[in-house]
């Protein structure tokens, strides 16, 4: 026998008795240990993820780690191909330990003098990733085989190959195949190439020496050494893997994702400690938005910022909900949530004047209105642009936002009814200190919540009733909320749909309004359609006034660009419902054909006409004779005739004069009586039948 063929068979027999030894060794330490670490007490990342399930934010460990929870099914089937050839080819036929591969290590080690493989199966990594040591030693790799063992009898072969897909080190802080494809890659691993399968799996061997963005020749290397030790397996061709050769090794991080930072950052306080956060928001739509928002910000001014928020209108689940264009821009107060801050809606509340004065039966739509000078005590309201358009329709006043008419329709429907009405809606209103509601109120003399207004304005597409907003996925719904009545509504949406567009702006597809602040402060643009009810601010984060800033020009036109990447045809609007009344002026009844506002010398200048019996939130019991419930009194005083009433906003009766009329209730509940003179004179009241 040679000397060689001599050596060979020592070092064999060698690596056998090692092998022997070391399964006697893990025989007798089984128990000595103690219970495995199973990860089922490891801290995660917080993820927050939208509608489908894909990470908008993910946050560090209270560690500064990035660790995000993986499995197979998060991953590219070929990486998993790639990593279990190299690293542990019999990982679904072995139990914990692969014989095979310590002999050839122990071999290896014994013919060559040195390690040049460790033999560590994929349950050995995750053992000592949950238990880790950092000397190497003989014992070292004992307890790694025992606790090997202990995994996979405590867990499944997918459980464990989670366990290593979410702990593998990749350099610096980054745990995990996930975080690792994210800063390296700007990508979930569901989709790689071949290149970037190859470096991922090279990395957590050494992942310090090899890490690219500060080592990309090493990193490169080690990429080519996994390509070549896989070629004999036939996973990949010898073209691809060429080909994968000539990839670029990326040689620094990209930023984790961060889209709907606010929303993310509220969700995760709110979350009682939970690690995963599924919230209603669109991921695609919102990053377009929030480029939006970026270019239409820096277009606008280097102070300017912009917020936007898309709800579904039959649901209340916000889509998207941009609070700011940029969450790290120190300049525009980029952390602070533009979508929740209370400013000045301008006209954006016009809309909820005419709708509630379309409730009350004092206008409609095709009303002639006076847009002349008046005065109410000290306070005399001007037009925007300071001229006036004499007598126009009050669909023409809404469409042009003209000031003077819709103070004398709030004059009529009373400023502390429009803001309670807002109120139970579900809108958050803030008045000045030290004031209370007065006509001012109509032009943007109060504070709203650009969240809250674009609830209101889904209202009006819901045809009077809104869904209470939520981003939450499964969080409790609360009950709809009354805005207005249904036929006051769609007359609302009717008339904005006609609101002349701006610039470059296709009009008649969605019903908008805008508004501007006191002192261009604030301009805002709300929009809806069918299916989707869109809110737009944009103006200074601390405020200030900014020369020129109108909500037609600055907000309307985001508006229109949101509703472009929202939806390629906006839904038509819901179908009128039953009570519309679609007539010319001179088709009207006659009190409707005009509307009487007070003039400079106030209430005198007109007939007074009241309802004097039942009074104003009054409760009548009801009664019955057995065939049906009695009919109720209205008592009616004053006015001019003839007099017109209304019940819940439709015509009753027109009456002669003054005097007692009488109507037949459909049952207990709230009703609003209204009576309105020849000179468009009114009053109501409401009343709860029990």
């Amino acid at each position: 026998m040679s000397r060689l063929t001599r050596r060979t068979t020592f070092a064999a027999i060698g690596a056998l008795w090692l092998a022997a030894i070391a399964a006697g060794a893990l025989a007798g330490l089984v128990d000595t240990f103690g219970p495995p670490a199973l990860g089922r007490d490891l801290e995660y990342s917080t993820t927050v993820l939208d509608r489908d399930g894909k990470l908008l934010r993910a946050y560090l460990t209270d560690e500064g780690r990035w660790r995000l929870p993986a499995t197979q099914a998060d991953v590219d089937p070929r990486f998993i191909e790639a990593l279990l050839a190299y690293e542990d080819k019999r990982f679904f036929s072995h139990h914990g330990v692969d014989p095979l591969a310590m002999m050839r290590a122990a071999y290896q080690f014994v013919t060559q003098g040195h390690i040049v493989s460790g033999g560590s199966t994929i349950s050995m990594q995750v053992a000592r990733l949950l238990e880790p040591r950092r000397e190497r030693s003989l014992y070292a790799k004992y307890r790694q085989m025992v606790r090997a063992f202990q995994l996979e009898w405590a867990l499944d072969k997918n459980q464990i190959l989670s366990l290593y897909l979410t702990l593998a080190p990749y350099g610096g802080n980054l745990e995990g195949i996930r975080a690792a494809s994210l800063a390296y890659y700007g990508k979930e691993p569901r989709r790689l190439t071949l290149g970037e399968t190859a470096l991922l799996v090279a990395l957590p061997q050494s992942p310090e020496y090899r890490r690219p963005d500060r080592h990309p020749e090493r990193a490169q290397a080690a990429r080519n050494r996994v390509l070549d030790r896989i070629a004999g397996d036939g996973l990949f061709s010898a073209e691809e893997r060429a080909s994968a050769k000539t990839e670029p090794v990326p040689d620094a991080r990209k930023p984790m994702p961060l889209s709907a930072p606010h929303a993310a950052d509220e969700a995760r306080s709110a979350s009682a400690g939970a690690k995963i956060i599924h919230l209603t928001i669109d991921g695609r739509l919102q990053r377009r938005l929030e480029q939006l928002a970026r270019e239409r910000a820096a277009a606008l001014g280097e102070t300017m910022s912009a917020a936007i928020v898309v709800v579904e209108n039959d649901t209340g689940e916000i889509l998207a909900r941009v609070a700011s264009p940029d969450y790290f821009d120190t300049t525009r107060a980029g952390q602070v949530d533009l979508t929740r801050a209370l400013r000045s809606p301008g006209s954006a509340l016009k809309p909820f004047i005419y709708g509630l004065g379309f409730e009350d039966g004092l206008v409609h739509p095709e009303t002639l209105i006076e847009d002349r000078p008046i005065r109410y005590g000290d306070y005399a309201p001007e037009n925007f642009d300071q001229s006036f358009q004499g007598t126009v329709t009050v669909r023409r006043a809404l469409q042009l936002s003209l000031n003077v008419p819709a103070v004398a329709v709030l004059d009529a429907v009373g400023p502390n009814r429009l803001l309670a009405r807002l109120g139970e809606a579900g809108a958050s209103l803030k008045l000045p200190d030290h004031e209370t509601a007065g006509l001012a109120l109509g032009l943007g003399g109060i504070g709203v919540k650009l969240i809250d207004l674009t609830a209101l304005y889904s209202g009006l597409a819901r045809q009077g009733t809104v869904a209470p907003l939520h981003e939450r996925t499964g969080a409790a719904h609360l009950p709809n909320k009354r805005l207005m009545a249904p036929v006051a509504a769609w007359y609302v949406g009717n008339v904005l749909r006609g609101a002349p567009p701006p610039p470059n702006a296709l009009g008649g597809r969605i019903a908008f309004k805008t508004g501007t602040s006191y002192g261009y402060r604030d301009a805002w643009a709300l929009g809806f359609d069918g299916e989707y009810t869109v809110g737009v601010w944009t103006g200074r984060p601390d405020g200030a006034p900014v020369t020129g800033l109108v909500g037609r020009t600055a907000a309307a036109p985001i508006l229109f660009d949101a509703f472009a990447r929202l939806t390629q045809k906006p839904e038509a609007l819901p179908p009128a419902p039953k009570g519309i009344v679609t007539a010319r002026t001179v088709e009207l009844p006659p009190p409707l054909r005009r509307f009487a506002g007070r003039g400079e010398q106030g209430e005198a200048m007109r007939p007074k006409v009241r309802i004097v019996f039942p009074p104003n939130n009054a409760s009548l019991m009801l009664a019955s004779d057995g065939t049906g419930l009695d009919p109720i009194a209205i008592k009616v005083a004053g006015g001019t005739p003839p007099l017109n009433v209304l019940v819940n906003g439709l015509p009753f009766e027109t009456a002669r004069g003054a005097g007692t009329l009488f109507f037949a209730p459909d049952g207990p509940g709230f009703v609003r009586l209204t009576v309105t003179d020849a000179n468009g004179a009114a009053d109501s009241v409401t009343v709860r039948l029990q």
